[in-house]
């Protein structure tokens, strides 16, 4: 689906697919909006110009801006609390070989 968000570092509103958290430009966090995708592109010019406008003001933007609640289940959350995968450590003797303590082969 697509949504509205905003970046009060570009000034910006943007329609993105999903529930982004940062902006594709300048990679800040952004603000998810509860104005729908075709209520904005149903807007005119000046609508629009006017409601970036409103985007701008911090109080304002708390008003139009909202939470999406279900972003502990999203796939983007689930990699961030995962960042790298998991090392399984195997070990094992060789019986034609001398023995080595401590020995440890990663895999």
């Amino acid at each position: 689906m697509m949504y509205m968000h905003y970046c009060k570092r570009c000034h910006r509103v943007y329609m993105l697919n999903g529930h982004k958290q940062s902006c594709p430009k300048c990679r800040e966090s952004i603000a998810e909006l509860k104005i729908t995708y075709m209520d904005y592109v149903t807007m005119d010019l000046e609508e629009r110009e006017h409601f970036s406008t409103c985007c701008a003001d911090e109080e304002q933007l708390q008003k139009l801006s909202t939470t999406y609640r279900m972003y502990k289940y999203s796939k983007w959350y689930k990699q961030l609390q995962t960042p790298f995968p998991q090392t399984t450590i195997i070990t094992y003797s060789l019986a034609d070989s001398t023995p080595m303590e401590d020995a440890v082969s990663m895999v």
